[in-house]
């Protein structure tokens, strides 16, 4: 097993905000009982200009999956309330698959989602808050503090890992977020002192079907919410595992972050610092953010700087997302270069952000890559820039293109991973979203 196992957990790179917010058609309501219909559907078009798997030529190929099922809620079970949802998932990749060789475009599958309950305390125990208890399990997405270490379980690669891995395709629009078995406690609710526990089983061979424990302890005023978390492997399929995989057995990871405005309006703050501890000796990782939206400005323009640091042998684990809301560091290097993931890495992210229209945000992000380490490595060098719009046509659809240029330091030559030269990498992707 190779790295390509570990970096296809960042898989999930679309723009958060090109998916229309969650949606639902009601299906039966009334005082204390909802039952819901939710669909999302969402399609791509994209293409790239350099490869990372040797191959030549450009690559261009589609992606599309359609989420839908049932969710709700019922406070008249006695004492507090119970919810739940059931969703199913069909995906696929068409045309000449990814650049980075995850999928093929042969990928075709139908599988659930979410299968979870869950029950919630309301008022019962007024010194715990509200829902200051709240039980769940089954098939579900978590994420742990802000995503630097658990974001969910993304990674969605085809058959290009070969058929055991194949999730359906979809590489790039990433899907499939649940963890296959979990049991979560909640305790404290959401404000003042609240924390967690949780036991957490993937089914994701891409992620050789790990198992672990999870606990959180939180602190959330007005300024933000400071918190800690811990998190032991418990095991891991040794036959999906490569020699990284291998070491969460038995792992210990701590997490120190914290988010919020530090009480000044417009501005956001964000801090990570991780340790993990496993056989072969300790690695490190960490990362600082600080943003400001000018509100009273034309456009209400944003800017924000992130600079995130990952040791030579940093596990990325289950990170994830995109830059304001996760850890996909760009859309090209972080969806398909190998080397160019949370791991033996230093990226510098710029990001700039205007809203022209209530319905039309457009948006540059800047990205400089270095190299930790470089014995012995691929030379992940680079800088890139990610140009992109997020147009909601209606409630219900939005349209997001984005333009991506990638330059690395190397190629494939002379120590790097692109394929026939070190040019500017053109990317390209067009993606229709909708939820109802």
């Amino acid at each position: 097993m190779h790295s390509i196992i570990r970096a296809s957990l960042l898989a999930a790179g679309i723009l958060c905000a090109s998916i229309p917010q969650s949606q639902a058609y009601e299906l039966y309501r009334e005082e204390g009982t909802e039952l819901n219909a939710d669909l999302t559907v969402v399609f791509g078009v994209l293409n790239s200009k350099h490869n990372y798997i040797g191959r030549p030529g450009r690559f261009g190929w589609q992606e599309g999956f359609a989420k839908y099922g049932l969710s709700g809620e019922t406070d008249r079970i006695g004492a507090g309330s119970v919810y739940g949802s059931l969703a199913l998932i069909s995906s696929g990749t068409w045309g000449d698959g990814d650049p980075g060789g995850y999928s093929i475009g042969k990928e075709r599958r139908t599988s659930f989602e979410d299968a979870y309950l869950g029950w919630r305390s309301g008022g019962l125990f007024p010194l715990l808050g509200q829902d200051g208890i709240d039980i769940s399990f089954g098939r579900q997405s978590i994420k742990v503090g802000r995503g630097f270490l658990v974001y969910d379980d993304a990674a969605n690669p085809g058959r290009g890992m070969g058929r055991e891995f194949d999730r359906g395709g979809a590489y790039y629009l990433g899907p499939r977020h649940s963890f296959a078995k979990t049991a979560v406690l909640r305790l404290g609710g959401k404000e003042g002192l609240h924390g967690s526990a949780m036991w957490i089983k993937s089914d994701n061979a891409a992620m050789a079907k790990t198992e672990m424990a999870v606990g959180t302890v939180e602190y959330t005023a007005a300024e933000g919410t400071v918190g800690f978390s811990y998190i032991r492997g418990l095991d891991v399929d040794k036959q999906y595992a490569d020699a990284m995989a291998l070491e969460r057995k038995n792992m210990n990871i701590y997490g120190l972050f914290g988010e919020g405005n530090a009480g000044i309006e417009n501005a956001k703050f964000g801090f990570d610092l991780a340790r993990q501890d496993k056989q072969s000796g300790h690695e490190t990782a960490w990362s600082v953010q600080a943003g400001y939206t000018f509100a009273d400005m034309a456009w209400s323009p944003e800017i924000s700087y992130r600079y995130s640091h990952y040791s030579k042998r940093w596990d990325p684990f289950f990170t994830g997302g995109y830059l304001d809301d996760g850890w996909t560091h760009g859309e090209v290097a972080g969806n398909y270069v190998p080397g160019a993931f949370a791991s033996n890495l230093a990226v510098h992210a710029i990001s700039l952000r205007a809203r022209p229209y209530d319905n039309l945000t457009v948006g540059a992000i800047f990205y400089n890559y270095r190299t930790v380490a470089n014995r012995d490595v691929l030379n992940s060098d680079a800088n890139a820039v990610d140009l992109y719009l997020d147009w909601a046509v209606t409630d219900n659809i939005t349209i997001s293109p984005l333009l991506g240029l990638y330059k690395p330091r190397k190629y494939e030559a002379n120590g790097g991973s692109q394929n026939r030269n070190a040019s500017t990498n053109i990317y390209t992707q067009l993606v229709l979203s909708a939820s109802f």
